[in-house]
């Protein structure tokens, strides 16, 4: 498969802790903005905001970026990438990294690996990527999902819960040098085919019960190919602690 991928970036405008997130200013710029510059950064063959508001669809295209309409019905990102793929017309076989659009420092390395995971292997039509635990408290903290791979690297479960359970050591003597715990990393490369079958799947209850959306994919019999890299991305933005931090990054 040729190294040529594309990257959407789903961006709605609607947010519990903070409206408009996406237009919102760092260090002089849209949040999106910074997003996009990132993701052509990364080798992106095409970078394209999806959204709802026509707001964010006026910031990007004034900037010089592509974005597309989408419906303001979709539950999920994976949903609007999949609009975007049949509005554009992608053949099945086009490499597509969704790209969060409140992720302004993810790093470019990142998201071509995320592509480039994809590409080295022929089982899975779905990668995604994870970073070795190196807090204790991690482990134990069921914001931070963990995944249990298989030796090819692909995932056999994801969980909120600390997973694999050391019988010897938990709960109270978790020695982090010891354990093989990796914290998933929530970036993903699809097949736009396989985003067509995806939509059509009903929710898992594995989904619901842990509400982890790549779980669908786990109890569908599909593979999720997720190789480890050395660290986690620094988080996005979902509270205005979030923009504050993020802003005295980029203004330094």
């Amino acid at each position: 498969m040729d190294k040529v991928f594309k990257v959407v970036i789903p961006a709605r405008y609607a947010s519990s802790r903070l409206p408009g997130k996406p237009l919102l200013k760092i260090a002089g710029k849209e949040m999106v903005l910074h997003v996009c510059e990132k993701a052509s950064l990364a080798g992106a063959q095409e970078v394209v905001v999806a959204t709802d508001d026509e707001r964010i669809l006026s910031c990007v295209k004034q900037s010089g970026f592509s974005a597309v309409m989408t419906s303001a019905t979709h539950t999920s990102g994976t949903e609007r990438l999949t609009e975007v793929a049949d509005t554009l017309s992608w053949p099945d076989e086009t490499v597509i990294v969704n790209c969060q659009g409140d992720e302004p420092l993810i790093p470019p390395a990142l998201i071509k690996k995320a592509a480039t995971a994809l590409m080295e292997q022929k089982i899975a039509q779905v990668a995604s990527l994870c970073a070795p635990v190196l807090d204790e408290a991690e482990i134990f903290n069921p914001n931070a999902v963990k995944v249990v791979r298989d030796v090819k690297d692909y995932a056999l479960y994801f969980s909120r819960a600390p997973i694999p359970w050391d019988r010897e050591a938990f709960p109270d003597n978790p020695v982090i040098e010891s354990m093989n715990h990796f914290r998933h990393i929530g970036i993903y490369s699809y097949t736009a085919g396989f985003l067509r079958r995806y939509v059509a799947w009903p929710v898992s209850q594995l989904e619901q019960i842990e509400s982890l959306e790549q779980l669908r994919i786990l109890s569908m019999g599909e593979k999720i190919y997720v190789p480890s890299v050395a660290e986690i991305p620094a988080a996005g933005v979902d509270t205005q602690d979030d923009l504050d931090r993020i802003n005295k990054v980029l203004t330094q």
